[in-house]
């Protein structure tokens, strides 16, 4: 019989006990084991070993289940949710991401973006994002299954604040370095629904779009698009908003475009005197912020700066003030921080990696739950 520790779980420390008791430092001879030993020694081993696959076939057979038969079997959205959350961590292996499809999982993954839970659509699409994200073949294999209609449907329309958010989240990552992708955004209409996302008063979802706005702002013919749908006055009113993040997002956005050298630059800036007077009024802001919300406002300080220069060829007053680079900072590099950059860095796609504890402001709930159970045989 396997030796167990006083949990009832694996028996750690008698296996580091027996592990050293059999060379296992390497500085004795390793003698024979005995059938008992060899036993325990693989049970214990294997009481800790997780069967990913195997575990996202059953999560993928849930999935595929219709709702009326899990309500039969006692199994609740929160369930669901659970299980999403479970399936999110083993994705964020990029190999496991790939397996989804083959084991059959990514088709009825796309299908909970249209389920009647709002708690269910949001959940998907994070599963999604995290299957996407930085991976062109699942990227592909997304696409060939119309995965981006239905997060174009939620992104528009969706009753759901944080249904939206979520699918706007999962189109940029499909999205990105993604040709196909990209077109099929244009002719989704996908830009009307950015200028939407940018004029709501929710700060996450405009934090979103101004993201995918100024990733998008990369491309000339984007460009070009965003300037004829008026998206810069959009950038132009969300510079002075309450939300830093959003401020932020807005004048990296700004910035990009008081950069563009093309024969048509100069009618993609917004209002000049408008401009000038929100950066006077952030410089005024930033000047009587005390120490602690100085540094919290580093980005903004090098953006507000750097737009001025690009704008009206000198440097703003922040520099004369000594608040650009404050005592103990590293001068900002040129081009200034990539604010839209850091929401398209890749996950940590380590296998099974653990995930990090949540906050109280996390997007997914109070804290990490155990697996759900799942439908018998």
């Amino acid at each position: 019989m396997a030796k167990e520790g006083a949990g009832g779980g694996p028996d750690w420390n008698g296996l580091l006990k027996w592990s050293l008791a059999h060379g296992g430092d390497g500085t004795t001879p390793s003698r024979a084991l005995s059938e008992e030993d060899r036993k325990w020694f693989m049970e214990a081993m294997q009481a800790n070993t997780v069967d990913v696959v195997g575990r996202m076939k059953e999560i993928a057979q849930v999935m595929k289940t219709p709702d009326d038969v899990l309500q039969s079997h006692g199994v609740t959205t929160e369930n669901i949710e659970d299980m999403l959350d479970e399936l999110q961590e083993h994705v964020e292996s990029i190999d496991m991401a790939n397996d989804l499809h083959s084991i059959g999982g990514l088709d009825p993954l796309l299908g909970y973006l249209k389920n009647s839970h709002a708690g269910i659509r949001a959940k998907a699409a994070e599963v999604v994002s995290t299957v996407v994200q930085n991976n062109p073949k699942s990227q592909q294999l997304v696409m060939e299954s119309n995965g981006l209609e239905p997060l174009l449907t939620n992104f528009r329309s969706d009753p759901s604040m944080n249904a939206r958010t979520k699918a706007l989240g999962a189109i940029s990552s499909l999205i990105r370095n993604n040709q196909p992708g990209l077109a099929a955004f244009r002719l989704g209409n996908g830009y009307a629904a950015l200028k939407d996302a940018l004029g709501s008063d929710d700060a996450r979802l405009q934090r979103k779009a101004l993201h995918l706005t100024q990733y998008l702002l990369d491309n000339k013919a984007d460009r070009n698009v965003a300037v004829e749908l008026g998206l810069p006055n959009l950038m132009l009113h969300l510079a002075s908003s309450d939300d830093s993040g959003v401020r932020e997002a807005a004048l990296g956005g700004l910035l990009q475009l008081a950069r563009d050298r093309t024969l048509a630059a100069g009618n993609t800036l917004p209002n000049q005197d408008k401009l000038k007077d929100i950066l006077r009024s952030r410089i005024e802001g930033i000047s009587a912020m005390d120490a602690d919300d100085l540094q919290a406002a580093r980005e903004e300080r090098q953006l507000v700066d750097s737009l001025w220069k690009e704008c009206y060829d000198e440097p703003s007053s922040l520099r004369e003030k000594g608040l650009v680079v404050l005592p103990g900072e590293d001068a900002p590099q040129q081009p200034p921080p990539d604010v839209a950059g850091k929401m398209f860095e890749p996950p940590l796609r380590a296998f099974a990696a653990p995930r990090p504890a949540l906050t109280e402001d996390s997007d997914s709930g109070s804290g990490k739950k155990d697996p759900p159970l799942l439908l018998g045989p």
